[in-house]
């Protein structure tokens, strides 16, 4: 910890306790408690000298350098960093909002999933389980849920005989990844007696289907989505640059690209010129970064930039031991640290390896700024890792 002089650093969050997305399939799969993968900010702030403001961030007022907060007056900033997340997308899916479980935000999910248990069970609780979403976080998703309800029936010792679990995407699987990577998973669902149901998009959920627009109805009385996600509506009254998504359009030093004293990291920030998935890894990597060029913005300094993007005009293209790590992807380790000894497996390898429970289906940094939760899912940082491998 190396508190910047004369610089008073605020955290601006929702949530005091926060969870760390890379541990979240562990938490699904019960590898990990929800308190194991949470990060107490009020102690945190503490230990750094950080002024805490428990509140959500509602707005920026750029010509008054304040951010505006729910229920609170506004904070002024010279500086400030937003990575306040995604919103679920449920519109698209009729009755999702009502009758499905949406992964973000991940705090309200797991208390969610909490409920689910306790509904599986009943004898006549749900048994017929069902993730929309065919990228890592979904797949990822479907199987730890598996490997959940099968160890929490034998635990509790009810009948987990009747349970079927399926996975339906408007495309293929994995999509982003590679073939390799597709077929892999392909036959790892199908040893799993996961059913895929690829190139079929929902449009309606209800309490015990999901409808297709030209397939039969799919029976799930259980249904948890991980589809792509859209960004705080909050945004558009900023006046700050967004891509076509809606998403903080910002450059290779992570400032957006029309207001140099606001940063954005992690997954409601678009970098324009090298664009990336909205995965976890990304955010955790661009950390270091952002936190050198704030220092160095409050510093007058030339900023540094992504090794891989166009050098931003006056930056520091040296970078030294931030060159490549911030964009290299992950080489052999699992986002929880794995070590190939099998230490802090994550389930995705555990799945590839077959080494997982029941037959293998088994951060974050702190900026000042409108914080909210992490970003993505260890899936997708995963999966990165695996097509590097093959």
């Amino acid at each position: 910890m190396h508190p910047e002089p004369r610089v008073r650093l605020t955290l601006v969050t929702t949530d005091l306790a926060t969870p760390y997305s890379g541990m979240l399939p562990g938490v699904i799969a019960g590898l990990y408690t929800p308190a194991e993968a949470h990060i107490d900010l009020a102690r945190l702030a503490a230990a750094t000298g950080t002024r805490l403001i428990h509140t959500t961030a509602c707005g920026l007022d750029r010509a008054a350098k304040r951010v505006l907060l729910v229920g609170r007056p506004p904070v002024a900033y010279d500086l400030v960093s937003i990575d306040v997340g995604i919103t679920p997308a449920l519109a698209a899916i009729a009755g999702a909002q009502m009758h499905a479980i949406a992964v973000k935000l991940i705090g309200s999910f797991l208390e969610k999933l909490d409920a689910l248990l306790e509904r599986c069970r009943a004898p006549d609780g749900p048994r017929h389980i069902a993730v929309i979403g065919g990228g890592a976080g979904g797949v990822e998703l479907i199987l730890s849920v598996r490997s959940r309800l099968i160890a929490d029936a034998q635990t509790h010792g009810w009948d987990a005989a009747n349970l079927s679990f399926a996975l339906v995407t408007d495309g293929e699987i994995l999509q982003a990844h590679h073939p390799r990577v597709r077929s892999a998973f392909r036959r790892i669902l199908t040893e799993r007696k996961v059913a895929l149901h690829e190139h079929r998009r929902a449009r309606e959920v209800t309490a015990g289907a999901i409808s297709f627009d030209r397939s039969p109805p799919l029976a799930a009385d259980a249904v948890l989505i991980a589809t792509d996600a859209t960004a705080p509506a909050w945004f558009a009254g900023t006046g700050l640059a967004r891509d076509a998504g809606g998403f903080l359009a910002v450059g290779p030093t992570l400032q957006l690209t029309n207001d140099a004293d606001v940063f954005a990291a992690g997954d409601c920030a678009s970098l324009i010129e090298t664009p990336r998935a909205k995965a976890g890894v990304f955010a955790v990597q661009a950390g270091p970064l952002l936190a050198t060029n704030l220092r160095r913005r409050a510093r007058g300094e030339r900023l540094r930039a992504l090794a891989s993007a166009t050098p931003a005009p006056g930056a520091n293209q040296r970078g030294r031991a931030l060159r490549g790590r911030v964009t290299r992807p992950v080489q052999g380790r699992g986002r929880l640290g794995l070590d190939r000894q099998g230490r802090h497996r994550s389930a995705l390898d555990a799945h590839l390896s077959g080494h997982g429970p029941h037959g293998g289906a088994q951060g974050h940094e702190i900026h000042g700024g409108a914080g909210r939760e992490r970003d993505g899912l260890t899936a997708r940082e995963v999966a990165i890792a695996i097509r590097a491998l093959l």
